[in-house]
């Protein structure tokens, strides 16, 4: 608990920290400091410091893990400063005089707010799980405040993210927050997300809470539709706007999402070409011949423009496993199919379009290997005929 006169933060649960760097084996900080980088010459510095913080297993009696695997972490200390640490509005309270006051007119015992002050260094407790390796990832960003080196993933992110909290490191909370509202999420991250988002104030959880909450799914889904229309129409450098709006597709951190706007986008670009090809197989217009050969010429350029569109769409949903809806609406296109073998039986398509077939077929091909390979669940009638 964090003293009145400091603002308070629900302290979130310990975390278990190897995720980042190696467990530590001794029961010092000496040796396995090492592997920390030295961002500091000042950190664990016991000619300097003035401040000892000691670690011990703060462990829930019901936990079945290992009793000797909390002992190798138990007597951990750390050499620390004053200035520097105080920059965590938590060990900042603790080393005010009010705090100090207050503390050493009880017994703590073994409490993470023990603190005394002998011959001018304070000697602090801290509890943790299990592996204190985060707190003292989060302890050294104290020091040297180099947040993009050391936040270079989401699960870095959320490892570090709780001990933030705990210690009302607030620059920390902020760089950890604004991290994980830039870079992709995987299902397992946003739900470590969702954990820890009652835990930040409002305004520091606005932006995550905007790719989760269901409420407000629309003003993404509207982006990633303007970037697909854009990848589809762009000139003159349409193949690279498509592979950057794939990788969009693939790391997307809502699958549903994805599904939607690919579905509405798949859906627009056959809505287009199965009106071309029948504008051009049934012709309503009177006009002198240039004038019908030139209409005619562009409702297949239209049809053959939309069908390369078509077929990249069926690449990325079957890629993202999200083709089910393709597979059912492309296997009740009879009047399609009507109107393809009207135009196919006219020479005009080898002059104009001459790999419109291939691509009307590549797409047949792509969506009924997926369902024979069971990439795609779908009925027996489909793909029948």
């Amino acid at each position: 608990m964090i003293p009145n006169s400091s603002r308070k933060r629900q302290r979130p649960p310990h975390h278990h920290a190897s995720a980042i760097v190696e467990a530590f084996p001794h029961r010092t900080i000496s040796e396995s400091s090492q592997k920390l980088p030295r961002t500091s010459s000042s950190f664990n510095d016991p000619s300097t410091a003035d401040v000892i913080l000691r670690f011990f297993t703060d462990r829930s009696p019901f936990d079945s893990s290992n009793p000797s695997d909390s002992a190798r972490h138990s007597d951990l200390q750390i050499y620390l400063h004053s200035r520097v640490i105080s920059r965590a509005k938590y060990f900042s309270t603790l080393l005010s005089d009010r705090w100090q006051h207050q503390a050493n007119n009880h017994n703590a015992g073994h409490d993470s707010r023990t603190i005394a002050n002998c011959n001018n260094m304070f000697h602090l407790n801290l509890g943790v799980h299990d592996d204190p390796t985060v707190h003292l990832t989060v302890l050294q960003l104290l020091y040297t405040y180099d947040f993009p080196t050391v936040i270079a993933s989401a699960s870095t992110a959320l490892e570090i993210l709780p001990v933030a909290l705990e210690l009302l490191f607030e620059d920390c909370v902020k760089a950890c927050v604004k991290f994980l509202e830039a870079v992709p999420w995987s299902e397992e991250e946003e739900k470590r997300v969702l954990s820890l988002i009652p835990l930040l104030r409002e305004e520091e959880s606005k932006e995550l809470l905007a790719r989760v909450s269901p409420g407000e799914d629309d003003f993404c889904e509207e982006m990633l539709h303007g970037l697909i229309e854009k990848a589809m129409y762009s000139q003159p450098n349409m193949a690279f706007v498509k592979v950057f709006v794939a990788k969009l597709l693939r790391d997307f951190s809502s699958r549903e999402s994805a599904r939607r706007v690919l579905e509405r986008a798949f859906d627009a670009n056959l809505r287009i070409v199965k009106e071309s090809l029948e504008q051009y197989s049934s012709p309503d217009f009177r006009g002198d011949h240039n004038e019908t050969e030139a209409i005619q010429r562009l409702h297949l350029h239209t049809a053959m423009t939309n069908g390369r569109h078509l077929l990249w769409l069926v690449e990325m949903m079957i890629e993202l496993k999200v083709a089910d809806s393709a597979v059912k609406q492309w296997s009740e296109q009879a009047a399609f199919t009507v109107d393809l073998q009207k135009a196919f039986r006219d020479d005009a398509w080898r002059n104009i379009v001459p790999g419109l077939p291939a691509v009307m077929l590549r797409c047949t091909c792509k969506l009924a290997s997926a369902v024979a390979a069971g990439t795609i669940l779908s009925s027996r009638q489909e793909f029948a005929e």
